[in-house]
């Protein structure tokens, strides 16, 4: 039996894409609504509900992107060309957020400015990785296995539709983490703001799934035509389901159904661009067995990531679990 090694090699850096924006998205979350928490007391909470696991949470970035240049070689030397400038903003972005994280507690005359350096960072982390998304969904122009697009081709109406689709998103997941981790005032803040970022999140999933098969040809007949669209009419149904486990837990004042159905509103979605994109890595561009590195590479890289994918998984669930239940206000984050 012939091993599909390429198959099993973007199956492995899709969950660990997917595993980076369900986990860094809700801390990157607790960041973007830094500003409607204006009280020293409720920032120090939020952040200290984060503090055990945000740095774990960007583990699943790192091994997304080594994998893609050491997997999928030819993909990384053509999407990254084309994608530079929010990719190098998103980095900053992430830099600057975790320096905020640290100094924000090491000051008091200067925290104001770290706490606004937190949450921009958070922002315009989000933002540039919806816009990076929404390029490569709408294609990237490559010429005899090059980039052959020009500076700007990420920055269309598309795309910052995507960044702002991501951000808002991102939003509900700090919001219901924040419902699930606190209590008191700042849950009742957090609940609220859930609501708005849920209506918020779901719209604007709408919006980008009205708009994304009307991209390109392939977008349209994998949504629309045999056998493909069995499988798409599912996505709108499990959205649905998610919507109404947010509404429902929200109402009813779950801690944990909330945050499940924020998480269950990405997995759909990043299942409808699975969809949308097997088996093209650069949609319409290049294959996933066109992009892949020799077959003796991937069999090499696989045996260490069947080590090192479930040491991760271990620590990180061992993380959450040690850490589970509410933030106590009186200690955390020093």
């Amino acid at each position: 039996m012939v091993i599909d090694l390429p198959t099993i090699w973007a199956a492995i850096i899709a969950f660990a894409v997917l595993a980076y924006v369900v986990l860094d998205g809700f801390d990157l979350g607790v960041g973007v609504l830094f500003p409607f928490f204006p009280s020293t007391e409720d920032r120090n909470v939020m952040t200290n509900s984060i503090a055990p696991v945000w740095d774990g949470n960007e583990t699943w970035l790192v091994m997304g992107g080594g994998g893609l240049l050491a997997v999928f070689p030819l993909a990384y030397a053509t999407v990254l060309p084309a994608l530079y400038i929010p990719l190098i903003l998103m980095l900053l972005g992430l830099i600057f957020r975790g320096v905020a994280f640290e100094f924000r507690f090491r000051t008091v005359r200067w925290r104001p400015v770290w706490d606004w350096g937190f949450s921009l960072g958070s922002i315009v982390a989000g933002m540039m990785q919806g816009i990076a998304l929404g390029a490569l969904v709408q294609g990237i122009k490559i010429e005899n296995r090059q980039y052959a697009g020009g500076w700007w081709d990420w920055l269309t109406p598309f795309s910052l539709l995507t960044g702002v689709a991501v951000v808002v998103g991102y939003a509900l997941l700090g919001a219901t983490w924040l419902h699930m981790k606190t209590s008191g005032e700042l849950q009742a803040n957090a609940r609220k703001l859930a609501m708005f970022a849920g209506v918020g999140t779901i719209g604007l999933i709408g919006a980008v799934s009205l708009w994304t098969p009307f991209l390109d040809a392939i977008y349209f007949e994998r949504w629309f035509q045999w056998p493909t669209a069995f499988f798409s009419a599912f996505v709108p149904l499990l959205v649905a389901i998610c919507a109404v486990g947010l509404w429902f837990g929200l109402k009813n004042k779950r801690d944990i159904l909330p945050f499940l159905a924020a998480l269950g509103l990405f997995v759909v979605s990043f299942i409808g661009l699975g969809i949308s994109f097997f088996p093209y890595i650069v949609p319409g561009a290049l294959t996933i067995h066109e992009a892949a590195a020799p077959d003796v590479s991937l069999g090499f890289l696989l045996v260490g990531a069947v080590v090192l994918i479930p040491t991760i998984l271990a620590y990180t669930g061992y993380a959450y679990w040690v850490f589970r239940g509410k933030v106590d206000p009186e200690h955390g984050y020093h």
